[in-house]
This record gives structure tokens, sequence and C-alpha cells, in this order.
């Protein structure tokens, strides 16, 4: 459930500039060019990176597996993106850590959606249990994507065998296909779907965090990093917790109603996100508003979830190894749920 909110905070605040007139250790993160790390583009933004002694560059991907990878052959040194089969295949060697949460679906926020085509929603595909027999883009096998149809499945009870999954490499040609109807579904998050739907162009069928909670994006590192540089990883996971805390402080606030607080603070931190992403898009602010996720209090891990995404890609058969699953999480760095 992460620390006390109280002591959490404090403990941030406490937490001095570091190597003051030293050269900064250089970070290089490898993440999508989404929404979704927002906490990390606030945390560049407001400069508590470079407060920790650390100079981070961002390195922009198109989809999740090819991080996994950048950090083995050490292009990056950590990574934020979904886990995927093959970054569970990585694990298992003993390669990869998951080190702390990311993005989390969570029943009641509306993090990524199930979309279905004009076509297919007009011909009876309404609901998810329906989805059997139908098409479904992801970008790859084994990618978070393949994993949540699997999870779908077995929450709804259609059959997974009858579902025609159809790679298509990115995260913007899945959603291509499904409004174009190319393919019948997919899964899109609530800044791509929802524009969408409000076009016309696609029906959103459900919502994943109402059906499957999921640690959806994960923080992860190299065991060599963790080897070589445990304080420099410890410094960015200090930086990232700020960024977290002003995330949840600027779209997670609720009223008396419940309805999100919208108010300079939310102002303010879309500043920093769209310098990164709707950069430049007179839409930006609504896109971000209707299409911020869920982040748990101190960027905790949802270790449980982690556990059983390794567990429903073993059971396909979409990784191989039989390593504790305890082996591939440290969490030395980031509280748990």
């Amino acid at each position: 459930m992460g620390l006390p909110r109280r002591s959490f905070i404090a403990a941030l605040a406490g937490l001095a500039p570091l190597r003051r007139g030293h050269a900064a250790d250089t970070v290089r993160l490898g993440l999508l060019r989404t929404l979704s790390p927002a906490p990390f583009y606030m945390a560049q933004g407001r400069g508590y990176f470079r407060d920790a002694g650390l100079e981070v560059t961002f390195r922009f991907f198109e989809s999740a597996q090819p991080i996994a990878a950048a950090a083995v052959s050490n292009d990056i040194d950590i990574g934020v993106t979904a886990l995927t089969g093959g970054f569970f295949n990585l694990a298992e060697k003993g390669i990869l850590k998951v080190i702390g949460g990311g993005l989390h679906e969570e029943k009641g926020f509306e993090g990524s959606a199930i979309l279905v085509s004009n076509a297919a929603f007009d011909a009876g595909l309404t609901s998810v249990d329906k989805l059997g027999g139908h098409s479904f883009a992801i970008t790859q096998y084994g990618s978070s994507f393949d994993y949540l149809i699997g999870r779908l499945a077995e929450k709804s009870g259609f059959d997974l065998k009858s579902v025609q999954l159809r790679a298509v490499q990115q995260v913007p040609n899945m959603i291509a296909a499904v409004s174009s109807g190319q393919v019948d579904a997919t899964i899109g998050i609530a800044s791509q779907a929802k524009p969408l739907a409000a076009a016309g162009q696609a029906h959103i069928i459900g919502w994943i965090g109402d059906l499957v909670p999921y640690q959806l994006t994960a923080l992860f590192t190299t065991e060599r990093m963790i080897q070589q540089n445990a304080a420099v990883v410890q410094r960015f996971c200090k930086a990232y917790q700020r960024g977290v805390v002003d995330y949840r402080e600027a779209f997670m606030r609720r009223d008396a109603a419940g309805k999100p607080v919208v108010d300079a603070t939310t102002d303010a931190a879309i500043a920093n996100i769209t310098v990164y992403v709707f950069t430049g898009d007179p839409g930006a602010r609504e896109k971000i508003l209707s299409g911020v996720g869920y982040y748990d209090e101190g960027a905790a891990l949802d270790v449980a979830d982690v556990k059983e995404q390794l567990r429903s890609f073993k059971s396909r058969d979409l990784v191989k190894g039989d390593a504790d699953p305890d082996s591939l999480i440290d969490t030395h760095f980031l509280p748990v749920r």
C-alpha cells in the first residue's frame, strides 16, 4: 500500500541536492513517447533528477519489447514500460530486474480501453465477453497486449484460441487498424481511445482497470547496473518519487463529489508533459485530462500482479524458464503495494 503519505512526503522534503559542484552521473532512460511516463517528464522538467546529481537522457522507443533489449545491450540504463514475454525471458536469465511501479490499471480509473471498430460493433461486438472469434490487434506476440487479451479471456470466458491476433508492431498501427476497420478490436490508452470514440470512429466496450487490475508499466534495470551503480539507481528512484508526488497532486485529487480537481497545479503539470507529448496540439490539455492514469503512492510496485503476468505468459508457453519469480524483482529501491 506504499509508505504513509505524511512520512513519505517528509522523507522526500529532506532530500537535498546531491553532488553539488561535482559532475553529474548520467542515466539513460528508455521509455515510450506517450502520456504514461508523465511523472518522469515532470521530474525532468522540475529539476528533480538534476537535484539528485543526475543527468537523465530520455531515449524513446516505439514499443515495449525493444526497451528491454536496449537495457541488455547497454544502450539504456533504466527502462519504464510494460513487461513483456521478451522481458521475462531475459529476466529469468538474471539479466533484468523489476525495481518499481509505474502506471497501474485501477478500478474506477479510465486508463486503457477495449476499443472496437464501428463495423464490428454494429455486427454485435458490444461487450468484452463477445471478443471470441474476432480479430485483435497487438504490437508483437508476447507483448503486454498479448498478455492482456489472455487475461481478458480468463476473466470474461471467451475462447482465446478463437481470437485472431494481428501483430502490427507499433501502438499507432493498432489504433489505425481499428479506426479503419482492418481489425475488429484492440486496446488503446484513454488519450487515444476517447477522442476516437468521441469522433465516431470506434467504440469503447470496457476498461482494463475495471476488469483486470494490472501493473501496466514498471520500472526496471539490469543486474549489472544494480551491482555497479546501486547508489545512482537509488537517487534516480528518489527523484522519480518526487515526480509521482507532483503527478498525484496534479491529477488524482478528487472533490467532495468525487470529481477530479483541476486548477493551477494541474495546468503546471500539463506544461511539463506537453514538452514531450501532444506538443503544439491545441487539444493537448483535454487529451491529457482525459488520459491520465493511476500511479500508486511512492511509485509502489504491485508485486502480486507482476508474478501473475509471469504465470500467464508461462501458461501460454511465451516464457520458457523456471526461475523463482521473486528472483526477478528487487524491492530495495521503491515500496510495494
